[in-house]
């Protein structure tokens, strides 16, 4: 990602597990969702309404405790709507002895929409 930032901190808590003991994907999923409608928000200049998920990959599972930082960056912008490419890094580890490393990636894409939730065009920069 080419300005990478924090959009959302966090740490799952125990209710958030799945029947592995990891936590719950559809868990990761909304954070994401969360950090990349922000982006979109922001770009669009108002409301925005998420309208597909490309490309989703998990690369690791989540664990109780650790803390979750989820990155992401405005992809592309088109007449209605913005694509957010979002990261997502899991820190384990206590006592300076903290490991970084990517959990899930994907794009998200959403559309501007209006007082109706019909989509709308996006002010070009």
């Amino acid at each position: 990602m080419s300005r990478r930032r924090v959009i959302i901190r966090t740490t799952p808590q125990p209710a958030d597990l799945n029947v592995n003991g990891n936590i719950f994907g559809g868990w990761v999923l909304s954070q994401m969702d969360l950090a990349g409608a922000a982006v979109a928000r922001a770009r669009a200049k108002g409301p925005v309404a998420t309208v597909a998920v490309n490309g989703m990959q998990f690369h690791r599972p989540i664990e109780v405790g650790d803390m979750v930082s989820i990155y992401a960056d405005v992809e592309k912008v088109g007449r209605t709507s913005v694509s957010v490419a979002i990261e997502v890094f899991a820190e384990r580890g206590v006592s300076g002895n903290e490991h970084e490393y990517k959990v899930t990636e994907g794009c998200y894409v959403f559309v501007l929409v209006d007082d109706d939730g019909r989509p709308k065009p996006i002010d070009p920069e």
